[in-house]
C-alpha cells in the first residue's frame, strides 16, 4: 500500500531520461575542457597584476562617463567601480610595457580631469606585481581543490562512498561547465568569479544533498523497489523545493546583473550559470552517477556485529 502510494507520486519519468542527460553534459565537459585548452581564461587584474588608482571627486561620480573616457583614451579594459561612497572611484588598469607608475599617475589624471566629473583628488596608486597574481591564482585553484576534498569526506561519512563520488561528480560537472563558458565567452575571470565558484559549489551540494537524504530514507523505508524506481520518486518527493529555491535565488541574480552595475556584472553571470547547472546536475549527474556506481538498498543498511546481543538470542 505505501509502496503503490509512493509510486503514484513520480509525476516524472526523470531517471529513464538520465541517459541522454549523461550524454549531454559529457558533451558540455568535453566542449568545456577543450575551450579552456584552447582559449583559456580571461584573467583580471587580480590575477595578471596590474595598477590599482584610488579617485576622489567633488561630487557624486558618474562610472559610465568614467569608463567611456577611459576607453577612448586607451584604456580598453579599465574596471571602474566605486569604494565607499559615491564620489569614490577605484579604477584598475592592466600593466603596460614601458610604462612606468609616475606616467601612469599623471595618464589617469588626465583622462579624469577630463571626464567632466569636477576636480579629482588621486588618493592612491599601486601597482600589483603579476607574482602576486599568479599566487592568487594558485591559492584560488587550490581553495576549490580543497572544498571539493572536504565534501568528499562529508559525504562519504553521512551518506555511503558512492553517494560521495556521485555528489563530486556533479560538482566537478558544475565548476567545469562554468569555466567553460567563461572561456569560450571570455568575459573577465577575478576574484569575485572565483568566489563565485566556490558559492555554487556550496548551493550545488545543498541541492545534491537534499536529494540524497530523501534517497536514502526511500531506500530503507521501501521493499521491492527497483534502485531506479526509488532515485525517481525521492527526486519528484524534492522537485518542488528544489526549482522554487532555484528559481527564487534567480530573480535575485538577475536583478543583481541588470542593475548591480559592472563591478558585479561577471559575479552575477558565474551565479546564474551555477545555479542553473547546479540545479540540473542535483536533479541527473549527482543520481545518474550513483545508479552507474551500482548502489543497492543493502548498501544503506546497518552493518550487524557478531555477537550483538539480537544474535545471542537467536537458538
Amino acid at each position: 500500500m505505501a509502496k503503490q502510494k509512493q509510486l503514484s507520486e513520480v509525476r516524472y519519468d526523470i531517471m529513464g531520461f538520465r541517459r541522454p542527460a549523461m550524454i549531454l553534459s559529457l558533451t558540455l565537459i568535453v566542449i568545456s575542457i577543450v575551450a579552456l585548452a584552447l582559449r583559456g581564461l580571461n584573467f583580471g587584474i587580480d590575477f595578471t597584476g596590474g595598477y590599482v588608482v584610488e579617485a576622489g571627486f567633488e561630487q557624486p561620480a558618474d562610472l559610465g562617463a568614467i569608463r567611456d573616457n577611459l576607453s577612448g583614451n586607451g584604456f580598453d579594459d579599465a574596471v571602474v567601480q566605486f569604494f565607499g561612497t559615491q564620489s569614490e572611484v577605484m579604477v584598475r588598469l592592466a600593466p603596460r610595457e614601458g610604462v612606468s607608475g609616475a606616467e601612469i599617475n599623471t595618464q589617469v589624471k588626465n583622462v579624469l580631469d577630463g571626464a567632466g566629473q569636477g576636480a579629482v583628488e588621486l588618493r592612491r596608486v599601486e601597482f600589483v606585481g603579476p607574482q602576486v597574481g599568479e599566487e592568487l591564482r594558485e591559492q584560488g585553484g587550490l581553495s576549490v581543490l580543497l572544498a571539493l576534498g572536504a565534501i568528499v569526506i562529508y559525504i562519504w561519512l553521512r551518506f555511503e562512498k558512492k553517494f560521495s563520488v556521485g555528489a563530486v561528480a556533479a560538482l566537478v560537472h558544475d565548476v567545469l561547465i562554468t569555466l567553460g563558458v567563461f572561456a569560450l565567452t571570455q568575459i573577465e575571470f577575478d576574484l569575485s568569479v572565483l568566489a563565485a565558484l566556490l558559492a555554487v559549489i556550496g548551493y550545488s551540494l545543498n541541492d545534491t544533498i537534499v536529494v540524497f537524504d530523501r534517497i536514502r530514507e526511500n531506500f530503507l523505508t521501501l521493499r521491492k523497489v527497483t534502485t531506479e524506481q526509488t532515485m525517481n520518486i525521492s527526486i519528484n518527493q524534492t522537485l518542488s523545493r528544489t526549482v522554487i529555491t532555484s528559481l527564487t535565488t534567480l530573480l535575485v541574480l538577475f536583478a543583481l546583473f541588470f542593475i548591480g552595475g559592472e563591478a558585479i556584472k561577471s559575479f552575477s553571470i558565474a551565479l546564474i550559470i551555477g545555479v542553473v547547472v547546479g540545479t540540473y546536475s542535483s536533479i541527473y549527474v549527482a543520481s545518474s552517477s550513483v545508479i552507474a556506481l551500482g548502489i543497492t538498498r543493502e548498501d544503506m543498511l546497518p552493518v550487524e556485529k557478531e555477537g550483538s546481543p539480537e544474535l545471542d538470542e537467536i537458538p
